[in-house]
């Protein structure tokens, strides 16, 4: 199963991100998602599609008729995956210096988890629970270009790709 992992798009999402969506079968969102219009997107291109709600997902930064589609993103998701569970949450409710230990300790049962927040890129697989950013994958805060991650996941082994796409 080839998964999508990206976030922190604040309502835009770069075109060469949702053009690897189509390579994939499901697309997992860490939050700052911005507007529905980013998750529509996103179902077109793989089909399916998962999200959390970060920060930035509050009802006066998403227009005013996507109330019940913002209202509906949950703080965490845990996604069965092949091989194990994906947790996903945002991030932003620890200060940084604790947020890995935090991660690692609320979610010890998954096999890895997926945050945002900090717009900068992660593959840590040094410990379990695996902790993964995708970066940005829109056009706030890229720190050398939009980014996601690619998880291929199968019951016996994961693996995680980077790609950054240039400015």
């Amino acid at each position: 199963m080839r998964v999508l992992l990206l976030g922190d798009t604040h309502g835009a999402l770069d075109a060469r991100v949702l053009a690897l969506a189509r390579r994939c079968d499901l697309a997992v969102h860490a939050g700052d998602v911005g507007n529905a219009g980013v998750l529509d997107a996103l179902r077109a291109a793989c089909g399916t599609v998962q999200a959390v709600r970060g920060n930035n997902d509050v009802v006066w930064k998403w227009p005013a008729a996507q109330a019940p589609r913002l209202a509906a993103l949950p703080l965490t998701l845990h996604v069965e995956l092949p091989g194990g569970v994906l947790a996903v949450e945002h991030g932003d409710r620890t200060a940084a210096a604790v947020r890995h230990a935090r991660l690692r300790r609320d979610h010890a049962a998954a096999r890895a988890v997926l945050y945002g927040h900090s717009h900068r890129l992660l593959i840590d697989t040094g410990a379990r629970p695996w902790l993964l950013n995708a970066g940005a994958a829109g056009r706030a805060r890229t720190h050398g270009g939009a980014s996601c991650l690619v998880l291929h996941a199968t019951t016996r082994s994961w693996r995680v790709q980077a790609r950054r796409f240039p400015t």
